[in-house]
């Protein structure tokens, strides 16, 4: 038999040794779920047998310049009568639907979408009595006795499978095995021939003990109710009491730690490493980026968000990546599968607005459902949002607070109003001829580059830098790493955060969560007060029994009248916002829940019923078999949802693993790049102009244009 291929280059991985670490993942993922492991060894094993057929291998290889549609998996069900009747169900389940919706499929490729279009059978049968015989070789290497099948029972094998698809596919829910098996084959395609290794560490409860630390100087490391029976948490508490370590400690299981931003994630999961690396020495801890897959099919686009290593001990991601939940966008199920009863914590939930306020609701309806423990965390709550969680968890929640002598501890900022941007000229010069840290953060990138020029051209010779969203993953690691200004052991560098003389960074709303940086003056623009608040708390963070008591300033600049000006927050809120802070006076911390309560008076909980799958009446009303192929997440939220790479960083993406693509890779929002080619590996980012990257702002959008693109690269 000639060597047959599921995976071109860079891996190269042969057919034969797919199946068998699709198999250890799939078997794995069944023993965690307590279903039949048997059967999903044997779903394994058949799911890519198609991949046999000389088209696919043709094809694979460059041979081949059919436009003909095949699908390696329709060729993969002829082979379905070597196993016993009774477990057709699951095979069917776990093969149809892998990677294509069963029907109603973007690229119009799924079985039924065939099925219903033109004659599909005699391509994806071909040579039947020749390249099937490859197949039974396979089957009979692991173990699973074949013997050649007629192409008669072939036919009646695609036929059966056609009329279960049809029959399940009219039926409302989720398919378990159909899950399984996806999560088992991006499992396996992420760690090549490093399954057993990984599968070895999945499905482990972290070892939090960590976490039950205590200093007077963090109020909530003194409670002891995170003991409590209830199973659900929602902790308000102000920046630097405590509130990560008190999330953690109320986890039983593995735990999913999300938080707003997809570049906060980053410094949290290096915290969260650090925390947990003596008391668990091998431990599947991982950063999970938000950039979605997204393929460009006809008209349609279709958005993927199976996550890779399924069963991680803990994971740092963001809300995004779970909504898949909600929309039942492709990999749903194996999110599903990988989410059941685990902890999850929902932190720094105050900084949602709008749309994303209202699918994290419906996360947590939904999240519920599914028997997860729940834990929000807060540094300040409008109190109508606050009511509304507790509506949705029901009575088993832990509700902590601090006291206001408590709250008193944390008055360390005095607030002062500036008309514009200019008027803070004064204020930065003041602060860098006392040697000062300096942090200005700007609501828009395309504001902080600006402002960050402007900067250096004023102060040639002070340390700044930039740090905002836009950065290649790999630079702005770099960036962070100097921003906090600790080596590798934990040890001061002397940059910015630990320096001792004058410094600015400029940043955008990134910095206000997982950040742990402690400057001396702030100069900002009006965000909405929750969020604002937390974005104070980088200023005069570091506590010791000396600090307590001190003040240090921060500048608010008035926000705009504009729609587009104040993007992306409303402008209304902003006024409020600003309104509510008073001008060269302290900020007590005991009066800010009044004052946010007059900010948010109500909130607009955006009914995403209508696009929701999971309705809050436990219905499911997405068809088995399928998923969702038009994102409506793009239309939803004004995140960065995808990934774009240099055009000069393609060759290295396309040749190197997952872990070196995703350093590669620039969070953009999708329609910034959507008229640009894409890769396709790995997330299949855009690819974008040398031109529109500057390491040191980041990505330009207005020079994400076909004609910048440089004509040697066009030539590789």
């Amino acid at each position: 038999m000639n060597t047959l291929f599921a995976k071109s280059g860079p891996e190269w991985t042969t057919l034969a040794h797919h199946l068998l670490h699709v198999s250890i993942a799939a078997k794995a993922f069944a023993k965690h779920l307590g279903i039949d492991e048997t059967l999903a060894f044997k779903g394994a094993i058949l799911h890519d047998i198609g991949k046999a057929h000389p088209a696919f291998q043709q094809r694979l290889l460059g041979k081949s310049k059919s436009t003909k549609v095949f699908r390696h998996e329709i060729s993969s069900l002829f082979f379905l009568s070597v196993f016993p009747e009774n477990e057709h169900p699951a095979l069917i389940e776990m093969v149809v639907g892998h990677h294509k919706s069963a029907k109603n499929d973007v690229g119009e490729k799924g079985l039924l979408d065939l099925e219903n279009g033109y004659d599909y059978v005699d391509h994806h049968l071909g040579k039947w009595d020749e390249w099937s015989l490859y197949g039974i070789e396979l089957l009979n290497q692991f173990g699973i006795e074949a013997k050649p099948i007629p192409v008669e029972q072939a036919l009646q094998n695609l036929e059966t499978a056609v009329k279960f698809t049809k029959r399940k596919s009219n039926e409302r829910g989720y398919s378990e095995w159909r899950g399984l098996l996806m999560g088992a084959d991006h499992f396996a395609s992420a760690v090549i021939h490093d399954t057993q290794t990984f599968i070895e560490r999945t499905f482990q409860k972290p070892n939090l003990s960590f976490y039950e630390r205590t200093s007077p100087l963090y109020p909530l490391s003194q409670k002891t109710d995170y003991k409590s029976g209830k199973k659900h948490s929602i902790v308000v508490a102000c920046t630097g009491a405590g509130k990560t370590d008190y999330l953690f400690k109320r986890c039983k299981g593995r735990v999913f730690y999300t938080l707003p931003f997809q570049a906060s994630i980053n410094a949290m999961f290096k915290r969260v490493a650090k925390d947990l690396e003596k008391t668990n020495p091998n431990l599947d801890i991982r950063v999970l980026h938000g950039a979605s897959t997204v393929v460009k099919r006809k008209k349609d686009e279709e958005e993927s968000v199976l996550q890779s290593l399924f069963g991680s001990a803990v994971k740092i991601l963001t809300p995004h990546q779970l909504a898949a939940l909600a929309f039942g966008l492709k990999g749903y199920e194996a999110l599903l599968l990988d989410l059941k009863g685990c902890d999850i914590i929902l932190d720094e939930i105050h900084t949602y607005t709008g749309v994303s306020q209202a699918i994290v609701l419906k996360l947590v309806e939904i999240l519920k459902i599914i028997d997860c423990r729940i834990h929000i965390g807060t540094a300040t709550m409008p109190s109508v949002l606050y009511h509304k969680i507790l509506h949705i968890l029901g009575d088993d929640v832990l509700e902590v607070c601090l006291e206001e002598a408590e709250l008193d501890q944390f008055d360390r900022h005095r607030t002062h109003k500036l008309a514009t941007f200019e008027d803070s000229q004064g204020v930065i010069f003041d602060a860098i001829q006392k040697s000062e840290k300096v942090l200005v953060v700007l609501n828009q990138v395309e504001k902080s580059q600006v402002v960050y020029d402007s900067l250096k051209k004023i102060y040639p010779n002070i340390p700044i830098l930039l740090l905002h969203s836009r950065f290649r993953r790999g630079d702005r690691n770099d960036k962070e790493r100097q921003l906090i200004g600790l080596d590798d052991f934990g040890e001061p560098t002397g940059e910015f955060n630990t320096s001792n003389e004058a410094c600015i960074v400029v940043s955008t709303q990134i910095v206000e969560v997982s950040l742990d940086i402690s400057f001396d003056v702030m100069v900002t623009e009006t965000a909405p007060l929750d969020a604002m608040v937390q974005r104070f708390g980088r200023v005069n963070r570091k506590r010791t029994l000396d600090t307590i008591g001190k003040i240090k300033n921060v500048y608010i600049i008035a926000p705009p009248e504009g729609k587009k000006e104040a993007r992306p927050y409303d402008p209304d809120i902003l006024q409020k916002s600003f309104n509510a802070l008073s001008d060269n006076e302290v900020l007590k911390e005991r009066d800010l829940q009044n004052k946010i309560d007059t900010v948010f008076t109500e909130i607009d909980f955006l009914n995403i019923e209508e696009h929701s799958k999971f309705k809050s009446d436990g219905r499911i009303t997405i068809d088995k078999l399928t998923h969702v192929s038009k994102s409506i997440l793009f239309e939803l939220l004004d995140i960065d949802s995808v990934a774009c790479i240099r055009e000069a960083d393609q060759e290295e993406y396309e040749t190197s693993y997952f872990e070196r693509r995703l350093e590669l890779e620039i969070p953009v929002r999708y329609f910034s790049v959507h008229k640009m080619n894409q890769s396709e590996k790995g997330n299949k980012p855009f690819i974008i102009p040398d031109k529109a990257y500057d390491m040191e702002k980041g990505l330009m959008l207005k020079s994400i244009k076909e004609e910048n693109l440089d004509s040697k690269y066009q030539l590789l």
